[in-house]
């Protein structure tokens, strides 16, 4: 059984689709979903699930080996970064090489980096006026939204549209191709 812990610091869309549809995989499941927000709705979306979820604050998860320790003791084939917003400390990187993916909200190299997530990003690409947009799913390293690209699904960016179509169009790739692509992953 291949197991996966997510990490999500707020509605927990992504991570739900995750468990839902890792419960139809007899040979993977997401056995742990942890969060850096205990007022985060993904927390309840997890135990309505069944599924262990903790949440833990910026001690734990940088100053201690506490977080590290709840890992190793849940022994993760992979570990999702779904909506999370904290930089992984570099003990953890160290713990699970090549072992943390994440998904962002656009095709990097375009809008990463320290503060852009969810609408910040919408928010820019209609800014800027992008013609396309899109998903990308990389590896997890110590720098913000700079690990080895994985993969990346492209959408369109009508002249017309507000950063919340483009937020829609992004959920929709979102929900179509995390869980096949983390799937993928830990098939190979």
């Amino acid at each position: 059984m291949k197991r996966i812990v997510v990490f999500a610091s707020g509605s927990g869309t992504n991570a739900e689709n995750l468990i839902r549809y890792f419960k139809t995989k007899p040979d993977i499941a997401v056995v742990q979903v942890l969060s850096n927000n205990p007022k985060a709705k993904v927390l309840d979306r997890a135990k309505n699930l069944e599924v262990s979820a903790l949440s833990f604050n910026r001690e734990a998860f940088s100053k201690s080996d506490d977080v590290l320790n709840i890992l190793k003791a849940t022994k993760p084939d992979l570990i999702v970064l779904a909506g999370f917003l904290w930089k992984i400390p570099e003990h953890i990187l160290r713990a699970f090489p090549d072992k943390l993916v994440n998904i962002h909200p656009a095709l990097l190299p375009k809008h990463g980096g320290k503060g852009m997530y969810g609408m910040h990003v919408h928010e820019a690409v209609v800014a800027n006026k992008e013609t396309e947009t899109g998903i990308t799913i990389h590896y997890v390293n110590e720098h913000y939204d700079e690990g080895a690209i994985i993969f990346q699904a492209k959408c369109a960016v009508l002249p017309t549209d507000t950063a919340e179509d483009v937020a829609a169009k992004i959920h929709e790739l979102e929900m179509e191709h995390f869980p096949k692509v983390v799937e993928g992953l830990l098939q190979d």
